[in-house]
């Protein structure tokens, strides 16, 4: 029974039923540092007595801002097993950011992974009144910082032990004050049409969607999940935490950003959730170190790819495979996909989930088609991160998968997602009128996706709701199809696809500075910049191409027409994308509107003026005239502006 139980109930019926078996690794200085559940527990128990002895109290909110890290992840619990919430915040958020996420939510303990994280809390402690303590997981370069409110993990776990040997069963007794639903996490929505929003999850939406998940997925108690996403995302708190503690299977934390591939390839884990930018930065790899190869193996690679390609097309269509066709996999097998998945870290990897927005379905498929069973996954942070998943055997790279099993779907009037079930969140934190806006008096999520359910009842998501229009002529448009079909250039790392009520579809285009870098090294080419780089003309050319192949794949109507190369990659930090790296359309509409005119007024180039936000708020802008590119002969001439 799902009823009773919260997130520290879960904890400790884990603890109970596994407790020599590995609950969560951590790699430091190379080494594999290894935690039981037993072990999971006391820390957590010792950290919420620690708490408690700092005046924690039942409603108070806990953040954590960092890298994955045990610690951080006990201390979510510690906060929980108290009768409070947890907050976590993206780690590379820019002050202003922060100040707002962790006063709108009341914060009243930050448990900062190291020094770089502290440092950001002590520049704005000033701004926030609510914030008491601040505990660090990594000593390193600390020991001489002198503060009343400053304290390290250690050093709170042993006022947790003193405190628990005054007060005796203190801890198991806030535990069973918690009810389901209690509030479990306020989770940041990524913000894409403005500043975020708190979503309350309650220890009631945890528990169901677990259940809802472990009903529709096999999962393993005996699984190795790599833990490496944002802790800010729903993402990683469902599965890190939550599907781990209802399961028990271990979770990993690699060493560090930088170390994730090399760590995801000596840990080989069987479960793996990616959002689509992980699974494009792979294939880029990919693609690179084949092209970079002998004549011999680039041939082989091209060839056996091509052999994949045609057998998952067969597969997903449900055909039959000929006899050679299969002689020929199993042979690129040996040669080529085995080597490349053992490369990714993805020999062992039963299935992976890719989700947070759609990934290209030329992606979708190179994965599938080397062997390894990636598939959709649908959800929101209000939904808890999940409404459907895909079954292994109907993995497409068009739909989000069947609802899960006790979570009802229906289409509204004007293609509107509308889902119910127990999944769907609290409310807003603070926010009465924007909880009324999505979720209706019958208790249905306004998802804001527009969608339909296919004839084998999958959910299709065609974009958001409020992108999707039509060119002038009345062709349907949804810019995200458009953008993620020029993602698949390994040359192209973001675009912003631009057509509702105009006559044609032209994009702005962020180059891959690696990849198309080393190109232009290969070539001899030399650059100072990305910004030079971007605009060389050799490089508007290979984007051109890149965009004729992408064109190819289109219906003429919606084919891309013109075309820009920014200055500088789209960020987050500049307000243009959020954390989960989602386009804040309204806001780019905005920013670049004398590029849109440009593009629709025939103009051959634009001064483009951008701006630069760093980590402590400065900003600097950049200014330059960059041309504007026609991918064919000139479609605009003549077209007066404003159309």
């Amino acid at each position: 029974m799902t009823d009773a139980l919260t997130t520290p109930r879960l904890l400790q019926r884990t603890a109970r039923q596994h407790p020599a078996r590995a609950a969560i690794r951590e790699k430091d200085r190379g080494i594999w540092q290894s935690y039981t559940w037993r072990e999971y527990h006391d820390h957590v128990r010792d950290f919420a007595l620690g708490l408690a002895a700092l005046g924690f109290t039942r409603g108070d909110r806990l953040s954590v801002i960092g890298d994955n890290r045990p610690r951080l992840y006990w201390a979510q619990m510690a906060a929980q097993c108290l009768g409070g919430a947890s907050v976590p915040v993206y780690q590379d958020s820019i002050a202003k950011e922060l100040a707002y996420v962790w006063n709108h939510a009341d914060v009243s303990v930050i448990v900062a992974e190291d020094q770089e994280q502290v440092d950001k809390v002590q520049a704005l402690k000033a701004e926030l009144p609510t914030v008491r303590h601040v505990i660090y997981d990594d000593p390193r370069g600390l020991t001489q910082y002198r503060v009343d409110w400053l304290r390290s993990f250690a050093e709170v776990e042993e006022l947790g032990r003193e405190f628990g040997r005054t007060h005796p069963g203190f801890f198991e007794a806030e535990i069973d004050k918690g009810v389901p639903d209690d509030l479990a996490f306020v989770c940041y929505t990524s913000g894409t049409t403005g500043s975020p929003k708190g979503a309350m999850i309650t220890h009631a939406n945890a528990i169901e969607t677990a259940a809802m998940a472990a009903r529709s997925e096999d999962f393993r108690v005996d699984d190795d999940y790599l833990a490496y996403l944002p802790m800010a995302w729903v993402g990683d708190a469902f599965y890190t935490l939550i599907m781990s503690l209802y399961v028990g299977f271990a979770c990993n934390c690699p060493e560090s950003p930088e170390t994730v591939q090399r760590d995801l390839r000596e840990l080989g884990p069987t479960l793996l959730l990616a959002p689509p930018r992980i699974w494009e930065n792979m294939l880029t790899g990919v693609l690179v170190r084949a092209a970079d190869a002998t004549p011999l193996k680039r041939r082989v690679f091209e060839r056996f790819r091509r052999v994949a390609e045609q057998v998952e097309i067969l597969r997903a269509d449900g055909k039959p495979v000929p006899a050679g066709l299969r002689l020929a996999y199993a042979l690129g097998e040996f040669f080529v996909y085995g080597p490349v998945r053992d490369q990714l870290g993805l020999l062992r990897t039963r299935w992976a989930l890719t989700g947070g927005s759609p990934l290209g379905p030329d992606t979708f498929r190179f994965f599938r088609a080397i062997g390894v069973n990636l598939k959709q996954v649908y959800g929101s942070t209000e939904t808890t991160g999940l409404v459907s998943l895909q079954p292994s055997g109907e993995a497409n790279p068009t739909t989000a998968g069947r609802p899960c099993a006790g979570i009802e779907v229906r289409i509204a009037e004007r293609g509107e997602v509308l889902v119910k079930g127990g999944m769907v969140f609290r409310g807003y934190l603070k926010n009465d009128e924007a909880t009324r806006e999505v979720i209706d008096p019958e208790g249905w999520f306004h998802t804001g996706d527009a969608g339909f359910i296919d004839p084998r009842g999958h959910l299709v998501i065609i974009d958001r709701a409020k992108d999707v229009g039509a060119l002038l002529d009345g062709t349907p448009f949804a810019p995200q199809f458009i953008e993620n079909k020029l993602k698949f250039s390994p040359h192209i790392r973001e675009a912003v696809a631009f057509g509702p009520d105009r006559p044609l579809v032209a994009a702005m285009i962020a180059i891959d500075m690696a990849t198309v870098g080393n190109w232009a090294e290969r070539r001899g080419l030399p650059y100072t910049s990305y910004a030079d780089l971007s605009q060389k003309a050799e490089v508007r050319e290979l984007i051109r191409e890149e965009v004729r192949k992408c064109n190819a794949t289109l219906p003429d109507a919606t084919k891309v027409r013109r075309f820009l190369l920014l200055t500088k990659d789209l960020d987050a930090d500049d307000a243009e994308m959020t954390r989960t790296r989602k386009v804040r359309r309204r806001y780019v509409a905005e920013k670049y509107a004398g590029v849109i005119e440009a593009f629709y007024a025939g103009h051959a180039a634009v001064e483009l003026t951008t701006s630069i936000t760093y980590e402590d708020g400065r900003t600097a802008t950049m200014q330059a005239r960059v041309s504007i590119e026609d991918v064919d002969a000139p479609a605009v001439a003549g077209t007066p502006a404003h159309v």
